[in-house]
This record gives C-alpha cells, structure tokens and sequence, in this order.
C-alpha cells in the first residue's frame, strides 16, 4: 500500500520552504502526505496512535486489510521519502475524550500547532460513537463495536491486555463495524452471538450477503428487532430487552422506516452489549476554540470549501473528519483532493 505513486519511481528531495503539518495518519492523512512530499514539500505527521494506518491499523479485522500492507506504505514515507511522524501525540484544542485515546501519551496544542506550520491539515477521522439512549446504557458490560476492535487490535499488535472473551454477547447494527464486532467475539472463543437488526437484512448497510455469511458462521442475525433498555444488576449487565419491528414508509435514507410492534417485547440474557449504531466525526476542536476559525455543523463534522478549507486560510480539513464515516476509497480522494488544493494555493502565493 503505497502512498507516494504521484512520485512516479523518482525519489524526491525538500525543494520548497513551505512546511505541512498533518494532524491523522489514517488513509486521508497518508494519502496527502505521498502527494506532498512528491511536489517537495516538508510534511510532519501528528497522530494519536503508536502506529499509522488510523482505522486501518487500529480497528478494521485482518481479513479486511493487511496490517503489513499498510505498514509497508508508512515506512516508505518515513525512511525512503522523509515525513516525520509524532506518534501516540494528540494534537487538540480545549479538551476532548475520543475513543482509543489509551495510547496516545502527549498531547499537543492546535493553535500552536497552526502557529509553527504553514499549512495543517486536519484529517482526524471518526474515532466516536454514536449511542443509543436507551436505559441502562451505561452498565458494566456495555461496549461499542469501535472500542472492541480497537482493544483487540491494540493487543494484537502488542500494545494493550487481551480484553477477556463473555460466553454471550449481543452486538446491535447493520453495518460493517458490527459485521466485524459479532465475527471477531465468535473467532475469539464467546460461545453465543447475536446480531440484532431494526430492518431486514436486505437493507442493512453492510449489505445482504455480510449477514448471510455471519449466519452461515453460526452468529445469531435477528432481523426487524431492537434494543429497548439494557438490562442491569448490581451495575453489570445481565441482559437485553428487545421489541420486533415492521418496516413502515421509506425514511430520509430512501429505506423503509422500522417501527416498534407495541407489546411484541422480550428479553436474552447476555453478558455483554455492543452498540454497533454508527461512527461520528472526531475534529481535534473542544469548547472554546471558535478563535481558530475551525467551524463544525450540527453532526461535529468540520466545514470546508470546495477546496477544503476552513475559514482559517492555514487550515484544511479532508476525509471522515469532514465527511463522517465513509469507506476507506473515498477518505484517500479527499486527502488526495485536499493535498493539491494546499498544492495551488501555496504555489499561487
């Protein structure tokens, strides 16, 4: 997985003063970085994490992506083509918890970091979850699908304690994060998994064939159900109560809207929960940062230009960071995109 094929076999050297920071070694991140340096610039990487790659590294199972693929292209940048990283360094502005922030060990100003650098790019991804709101949500017991597989992969990779294996858990959603929480509890020795749908699988985002492949594994997939409240004793959890749905008149999405069937509820017990809802956007922004001329809408995701800048002429923003969760192709166009706008303008000056 290379990051620098703009570079077309010829190894580049820092032609131009102008130095780049990057704040997000995930694919976003990376992919600006190849182009960049390929045009000469200096480029500086700023991540969280002990390792690049983002989610690719950190969270997504093996089977997806191959650790060693995404390793290969992070050291080409690092050893052949001269980027520096700042590992396990958050770079934020007020304060701010993400998820697999266990690993990052310094932390570092934004506004300084705009100070010292020509151009920051900020491509920080989609390190939160969404929850669902419901009663007993706070239990022990209770995870999201991201958390999980950010604590195996920290612990296959060396970084963190193996996360203990419950006899039975159930994992809530349709998309690839809880196709790969559900597969990754089964591989790891629970005994009783349950993925539980609000829709028929036909609708789920992961698409059909993901679930029927769980279900010929041997994972439990309940369509047209939900979680209404976790079910809790002496503050772990011990259970979950779910209603059936039926699928009503589409939704904004263009699919059919689920409605709970009143009275159809029941329960299963589990010993753990995984919510599995969805992925928010992370901007390295906290209260009182509005100085910054970094703006978010209502989903916390960063606003842009057609050319991904934020009203602060230094600052660009590019990837899941600007466009909420999306696949890992469309997060590599956006630093690509991002890279040669910070190209233009820099060279425009």
């Amino acid at each position: 997985m290379k990051y620098t094929y703009f570079c077309r076999g010829v190894k580049p050297s820092v032609t131009r003063k102008k130095r780049i920071a990057i704040i997000g070694a995930g694919p976003a991140g990376l992919t600006a970085a190849g182009f960049l340096v390929c045009q000469g610039y200096q480029v500086e990487i700023y991540d969280k994490l002990p390792l690049g790659g983002g989610l690719m590294s950190f969270a997504i199972p093996s089977w997806r992506i191959k650790i060693e693929s995404v390793k290969e292209g992070v050291e080409d940048l690092e050893r052949n083509f001269g980027v520096e990283f700042h590992y396990s360094t958050k770079v934020v502005c007020g304060k701010r918890h993400d998820e697999g922030d266990e690993l990052s060990k310094d932390e570092m100003s934004l506004a300084d970091l705009i100070e010292q650098y020509d151009v920051v790019l900020i491509a920080t991804g989609t390190w939160g979850s969404r929850k669902m709101g419901i009663p007993g949500e706070d239990a022990e017991g209770v995870d999201t699908a991201l958390n999980y597989l950010f604590k195996i992969r920290a612990h296959e990779l060396g970084y963190m304690p193996e996360p203990p294996a419950p006899k039975r858990v159930v994992v809530v959603g349709g998309g690839l994060s809880a196709i790969d929480a559900a597969e990754v509890y089964l591989k790891r020795g629970t005994s009783e998994v349950y993925l539980v749908y609000r829709r028929t699988i036909k609708y789920a985002p992961a698409g059909e064939n993901e679930m029927k492949r769980l279900s010929d594994l041997g994972i439990k997939v309940m369509e047209l159900t939900n979680p209404t409240k976790v079910l809790v004793e002496d503050g772990k959890v011990k259970g979950v109560e779910l209603i059936k749905m039926k699928l009503g008149e589409p939704d904004s999405s263009g699919r059919p809207r689920p409605e709970p069937i009143p009275g159809s509820e029941f329960t299963i017990e589990t010993d753990m929960f995984v919510e599995a809802v969805g992925e928010v956007s992370t901007p390295p922004i906290g209260k009182g940062c509005s100085d910054l001329g970094i703006e978010t809408d209502r989903k916390g995701r960063i606003k842009v230009d057609d050319k991904f800048r934020t009203r602060n002429p230094k600052v660009f923003a590019a990837g899941d960071v600007v466009t909420g969760p999306s696949l890992i192709g469309n997060a590599v166009k956006q630093g690509l995109m991002a890279a040669r706008s910070i190209h233009t303008v820099l060279t425009s000056k």
